[in-house]
């Protein structure tokens, strides 16, 4: 039986460059960082006191009743004001639309931490009487597709995944396979994620894991580059509307793009170091483009994982180029977290949103902070100094998670 086509129809954001996507694409095409001094708590003896922070003006109120903002975790808020600026894109008439056909996945890698810490805090200096009786509802991972479901009505497949910075290519494949398997019309996707809070700091900073350029932020992210010391953390959401592409068509719905297929693999190695050869990437991609039904040659577009740590940007590249071999030296890639910092479960769909947004224009964002660039990217081209014009056929987004998870979702205009 013929796979039914899956396609792109609406895509919304929020970022530490707003939520209009649009702005969002053209900050990055021109270089600019995201990166800002942490001002939300006080962070003054913590190593790290930066981060990509979500602005507090992505327009909270005309998306969600002015109690439930106060009330709810900013991962659920990010998440909510990012699928209804995507349903906004999408032109959906929810009136028309068959409402148990119509599903939601949304993932988070950490869920409502910031709510997580405010309640503990409570319970240690005052009492377990004093806890809010929405702290439980708003720390699991799930409750922001489920308060989606019940805004919107939708009745199909909701749940959430949460397989770390992998997060949100597993829900986007998931959301995919459930229109492909006939069990839906339309999906919401994506992921989301609120970590600059004195836990997701504490914690990164104990690995080690984070950048320590306080005294120049804006240049702290900058994957593949020789003095790369760490990742910076940031924070966002991003959906996509995603549709059968005959329902999409029969409709009227202007088709951004096409999802080909993708892949999913474990390395099965350690707990936070990528296998250093690239297996389990490497499996990804095979699955990848099996799945979507073509040859390697097509692809000449990857939005790289390349966090700006020193194992697994090598690692990521290492995979690439023993996967595509000869033709490595016909592909650019770049790196969406160069300017951002790296939104852990919502990058992927962050970064989804680039690749899609390169399909439209022709145009590949440059690396920032690409100065001394690692002989090892040779032959691959990662886009230094200014935008690329390219005409992408297939474009790959890579992500990868803590644990070993690792995903691969191919994009392409429809055709």
């Amino acid at each position: 039986m013929q796979k039914k086509r899956v396609v792109v129809t609406g895509m919304g954001i929020v970022s530490c460059f707003g939520s209009d996507v649009n702005h969002f694409y053209n900050e990055l095409l021109a270089g600019n960082s995201g990166i800002t001094p942490i001002t939300c708590f006080d962070c003054s003896d913590y190593p790290t006191r930066f981060a990509g922070s979500v602005k507090e003006d992505y327009n909270n109120d005309d998306f969600m009743d002015k109690k439930q903002v106060r009330r709810l975790d900013p991962f659920i808020r990010y998440s909510m004001v990012a699928a209804k600026k995507a349903l906004l894109d999408s032109h959906l008439d929810l009136g028309q639309v068959d409402k148990t056909r119509a599903g939601i996945i949304i993932g988070s890698g950490m869920g409502g931490i910031s709510t997580l810490y405010e309640g503990v805090t409570t319970i240690r200096e005052k009492s377990y009487r004093r806890l809010s009786p929405f702290f439980i509802p708003f720390i699991i991972t799930n409750m922001a597709g489920a308060l989606l479901a019940i805004d919107t009505g939708f009745m199909g497949p909701n749940y959430s995944t949460s397989t770390a910075c992998a997060t949100s290519n597993f829900t986007i494949l998931q959301a995919v396979r459930h229109i492909q398997n006939g069990e839906a019309d339309i999906m919401i996707t994506g992921g989301t994620e609120a970590p600059i809070n004195p836990i997701g700091l504490s914690g990164f900073s104990t690995i080690k894991a984070l950048s320590l350029r306080n005294d120049s932020p804006q240049t702290a992210s900058r994957p593949w580059d020789k003095e790369r010391d760490g990742f910076v953390i940031g924070e966002g959401a991003a959906v996509l509307i995603l549709e059968e592409y005959e329902y999409a068509k029969k409709r009227g719905a202007t088709i951004l793009a096409e999802v080909l297929g993708g892949g999913f693999s474990c390395d099965a190695f350690h707990i936070t170091e990528p296998h250093p050869e690239g297996v389990g990437l490497i499996l990804a991609f095979e699955k990848t483009l099996a799945d979507a039904g073509i040859e390697k040659e097509r692809v000449n577009y990857i939005n790289a994982h390349a966090t700006s740590t020193l194992v697994g940007d090598l690692a990521e590249i290492q995979g690439i180029k023993k996967y595509f071999g000869s033709h490595s030296k016909n592909i650019t890639i770049n790196a969406t977290k160069s300017m951002m910092g790296h939104s852990l479960g919502a990058a992927g769909a962050i970064e989804a949103i680039v690749v899609i947004k390169a399909l439209q224009t022709g145009l590949i964002h440059p690396t920032a902070n690409l100065v001394h660039p690692e002989e090892f990217l040779d032959p691959l081209d990662p886009v230094i100094g200014k935008a690329k014009k390219l005409d992408v056929d297939v474009a790959l987004s890579n992500s990868f998670g803590f644990g070993g998870h690792n995903s691969c979702i191919a994009f392409s205009r429809v055709r």
